[in-house]
């Protein structure tokens, strides 16, 4: 369930396979560092993909069309990511030293491309005026079923601030999900939950969560927490929490928290 890639290397770095590594994940997960100057064409004949630049500075180019994006921080930058069905070619092209995460799963649908620009990201700061703060932080939606009813996937962001939690109430869903993290500082760390097992993150380390199981998450106090949030769609697709019955109580917006009882 969680694992630490360490310090990423030049080439593709594997996070899931659908054949061999979490396949209960249902998808295939990766991230690409690539120098100045190199480039990697991505294709597949049976799956849609999500093309997000964590960091850097490249050139997409698909169905010839072309844009050059760059995000320095996801700490501070909402992303760009590009979107695209089966059976269409994406060349990535690193204009700086570039790191970019790839998810894909199987879909016979096609549809048309899509690059999800800063703009077109949903990006609200949850749990404010609650719980004495303590969960609060960013979510950048940067597609769901909402924004994409023709995909298999959902992907999203997560800044969660010094201290807090996040994933919070505690929720499930029937629908697999994968975490990748990311750090503002290299000593930086959190603690996942998934189910009744607790996990140490650190930069660079994932979290597989199966279906049907919660999740929250804290961070540690001087560092902020960065979470890539995928899911894989079922027969029924993922639209919405299921919070735990038993911390129902926290949605009253009038709840008591202790000491203030």
């Amino acid at each position: 369930m969680y694992e630490k890639l360490g310090e990423l290397k030049e080439g593709y770095t594997m996070i899931t396979d659908m054949k061999s590594k979490h396949p209960d994940m249902l998808q295939d997960i990766g991230i690409y560092v690539l120098s100045a100057g190199k480039a990697e064409r991505l294709f597949d004949e049976e799956k849609e993909a999500a093309i997000l630049l964590l960091e850097g500075d490249v050139r997409l180019e698909w169905n010839g069309f072309s844009r050059e994006v760059k995000r320095d921080s996801v700490f501070t930058e909402s992303p760009w990511c590009l979107h695209v069905p089966k059976g269409i070619e994406v060349k990535v092209t690193a204009r700086t030293k570039s790191e970019v995460l790839v998810q894909k799963t199987d879909n016979p649908n096609s549809f048309e491309p899509k690059l999800y620009t800063p703009d077109d990201c949903e990006s609200i700061v949850a749990g404010e005026g609650v719980w004495n703060g303590t969960a609060e932080r960013v979510i950048r939606t940067i597609f769901d079923y909402n924004h994409a009813p023709y995909s298999n996937l959902v992907i999203g962001e997560v800044i969660s601030y010094p201290g807090r939690w996040s994933s919070y109430p505690p929720h499930h869903h029937d629908q697999p999900e994968v975490y990748y993290y990311r750090f503002d500082q290299p000593a930086g760390f959190g603690c996942a939950m998934v189910g009744p097992h607790a996990y140490r993150v650190e930069h660079n380390s994932y979290i597989t969560i199966p279906g049907g199981m919660d999740h929250p998450q804290a961070t540690a106090p001087g560092y902020a927490m960065y979470f890539c949030w995928m899911i894989r769609h079922l027969d029924h697709p993922w639209t919405d929490r299921l919070i735990e019955e038993e911390h129902k109580w926290l949605l009253d917006p009038h709840a008591k928290i202790w000491p203030n009882k």
